[in-house]
C-alpha cells in the first residue's frame, strides 16, 4: 500500500504555494485577519493550560535518544555564602561580589534543565521529518547538520510569534462516549468531520485543530512508557487530505505522535511524512486536553484563542511548549 499514501502526497503537497523560499508552511494560513478573528474567541477571560509537566516522571523514560527532563538547582537556600557560589561575576572579583552581598539582605535561587527539546508537550518543526532526501518545499535533508537545521528550523516559527490562532477541539473520546480510546484505535477523516458536525463547529482557513483521545490519562494511571507509546491510538494518515481541504494550519493531539503508532498498511508514520514534509504542517504531541475537554463539554463552546509559542532556538527541529487555550 506504499503507493496509496504517495498518491495522497501529490494531492496535499504545498511546495511553492507560498514561494520557493517559504519556511512556514501551513502557518501562512494564519493571516492577520484570521488572527484578529481568533482573538475574538476569548470572550470569558478563562485560560486553560494544555501542557504536561517537564519533569523526571514523564513519558520518555530514562534511556533511548529521548529522555525525561532533568531539573537541577545551581543555587539554593543552603548557599548563603554567595561569594563562594558566584566567584567572580559580572566583571567583578570574588572580593567585590562578597562586598556587594555583605551590604544587603537580598539572596536568590537559580536552576537549569537538561532535556530533549521534544521530551514532553511540543511542536515538531518542518525540519524534523523527511523522505527521499527532501524536507518541506524541496529543501535537501542534508541542510540539517550536526550544527542544526540551516533551513526550516523552529526559530522560523518563533520569529512569527509562534503558533497563535483560532483553536478548535475535536473531542473524539467524548463523541465515542469513552474516557479514552482503545489501544491502537484509528481515527478516520470521516470521524473527524462527524465530531465537528456533532459539536456544531465549522472551519475557516488557518484553524488549529486539537484532537482529544483521552490517551494522556492512560499514562497518568499506569506510568508505563513503552505501553503508552506502543499502544497509542491516533489519526490515520488518510486524515491528511481532510486537514488539507479544511486549510488547517496545525494539528495537536494528547498522544505521543499525533498519528496511530501501529503502522497502517505496513508504512511507519506516514502522516508525519505527509504533514511535515509535504504539507508543511506543524504537529503537536503530548498535549493534556483533559481540562479543555471538560470545559468545552460544559459550555458547548469548542473554539478558543490558542497560544502556543515556540522557543527561539536557532537550528532546532522541535520545541518544548506550554500552550494555553483562552475562552
Amino acid at each position: 500500500m506504499t503507493d496509496a499514501w504517495r498518491e495522497v502526497a501529490e494531492r496535499v503537497r504545498n511546495w511553492g504555494r507560498w514561494g520557493a523560499a517559504d519556511q512556514l508552511g501551513t502557518l501562512n494560513l494564519i493571516t492577520p485577519a484570521r488572527l484578529a478573528a481568533a482573538a475574538a474567541c476569548a470572550r470569558q477571560g478563562r485560560a486553560i493550560s494544555l501542557g504536561v509537566p517537564f519533569d523526571a516522571y514523564g513519558p520518555q523514560g530514562s534511556s533511548g535518544f529521548r529522555r525525561n527532563p532533568i531539573h537541577l538547582m545551581a543555587v539554593d537556600g543552603g548557599d548563603a555564602n554567595f561569594a563562594e557560589v558566584l566567584g567572580g561575576w559580572g566583571g567583578r572579583s570574588e572580593a567585590q561580589v562578597a562586598g556587594m552581598y555583605a551590604n544587603g539582605p537580598m539572596r536568590f535561587n537559580d536552576d537549569y534543565i537538561m532535556m530533549p527539546l521534544q521530551a514532553a508537550t511540543q511542536w515538531d518543526a518542518l525540519s524534523h521529518v523527511y523522505y527521499d532526501g527532501l524536507l518541506y518545499n524541496g529543501v535537501p535533508a542534508a541542510t540539517v547538520t550536526s550544527f542544526g537545521a540551516t533551513q526550516l528550523g523552529i526559530e522560523r516559527v518563533a520569529e512569527r510569534g509562534g503558533v497563535v490562532g483560532r483553536g478548535v477541539l475535536l473531542d473524539i473520546a467524548r463523541h465515542r462516549n469513552v474516557a479514552r480510546l482503545e489501544p491502537g484505535s484509528v481515527i478516520t477523516p470521516h470521524e473527524l468531520q462527524a465530531v465537528a458536525d456533532a459539536q456544531g463547529v465549522g472551519f475557516a482557513g488557518g484553524d488549529i485543530v486539537l484532537v482529544r483521545t483521552g490517551w494522556w490519562t492512560r499514562f497518568l494511571e499506569t506510568r508505563k512508557q513503552s505501553e503508552w507509546f506502543g499502544g497509542s491510538p491516533g489519526l490515520s494518515w488518510r486524515c491528511a487530505e481532510w486537514l488539507h481541504e479544511n486549510e488547517i494550519a496545525a494539528v495537536a493531539v494528547d498522544n505521543p505522535a499525533v498519528e496511530v503508532l501501529i503502522p497502517e498498511d505496513g508504512v511507519l508514520m506516514p502522516l508525519h511524512m505527509l504533514a511535515l514534509r509535504d504539507m508543511g504542517m506543524p504537529l503537536g504531541e503530548i498535549w493534556d486536553l483533559e481540562a479543555l475537554g471538560r470545559d468545552c463539554a460544559e459550555d458547548g463552546i469548542h473554539e478558543f484563542l490558542l497560544c502556543a509559542p515556540a522557543l527561539r532556538i536557532p537550528g532546532a527541529v522541535g520545541t518544548p511548549i506550554s500552550p494555553v487555550a483562552i475562552k
